[in-house]
């Protein structure tokens, strides 16, 4: 059974996630504060923690970065925080997804199968399929397994940006994570060309490029890479 630690000072949040999580088959231990949520982090070892920004003791953000220096356990912030620069801030602080309130509870569950999913395949990513196209990430190469037309042939660029799309495929990744990955960290700025290798990926790999399936835009913020 999965332990989530779900730290929250809503009472109601609380009560209402308990009564999901059980009839999910889920075990719930719930903190009202950072300094509990934090202590509980370390004692019990969830296997994902879900954290809101807005604690009564001290911000969310601090629960973050605190069990990030010691544990990889996933992060998901449940947030009334709606500006952008939250998220943000969160993501590149070390959580792993973001929520706002008020929430719908099946994308929340969907979110935590995906952030536990990724856990349990560590980070080695061998193959997905997109549509007709299987991409093999150990060789680097693109199959089709429809149809007769010759694959697409990605540069070693887009290899790296669709790599950490994949690899965190559900969530969101902020454009300086991607950004990080594909050009690094002296490059954190280059918004436009991030826009158009991602422009080219969709051309090449998306069934229609101009309504992607797979490589979702999530404005101002960075990217998702859909659940197949």
């Amino acid at each position: 059974m999965e332990k989530i630690l779900v730290i929250d000072d809503e009472p109601q949040i609380i009560r209402a996630l308990k009564v999901n999580m059980q009839a999910r088959g889920y075990e719930m231990i719930a903190a009202p504060n950072a300094e509990t949520g934090i202590a509980l982090a370390a004692d019990k070892h969830p296997d994902v923690i879900i954290v809101d920004l807005g604690l009564p003791d001290r911000d969310g953000l601090t629960v973050i970065t605190s069990v990030r220096k010691w544990s990889n356990v996933p992060i998901l912030v449940l947030s009334g925080r709606t500006d952008s620069k939250y998220k943000i801030t969160a993501l590149e602080n070390g959580a792993d997804d973001y929520i706002t309130k008020p929430f719908d509870v099946e994308e929340l569950f969907a979110r935590i199968r995906a952030v536990s999913r990724r856990r349990e395949e560590k980070i080695e990513l061998r193959t997905i399929t997109m549509g007709d196209l299987l991409i093999d990430f150990t060789r680097r190469s693109i199959t089709r397994t429809a149809g007769d037309w010759p694959a697409p042939h990605l540069t070693q660029t887009e290899w790296k940006v669709l790599e950490v799309l994949a690899l965190n495929r559900g969530s969101l990744v902020t454009k300086r994570k991607i950004l990080d990955a594909g050009w690094g960290t002296n490059y954190a700025e280059e918004n436009g060309s991030l826009r158009l290798f991602v422009s080219q990926l969709r051309q090449k790999l998306e069934p229609n490029p101009k309504s992607p399936i797979y490589i979702i835009t999530e404005l101002g913020m960075g990217y998702r890479f859909a659940e197949s």
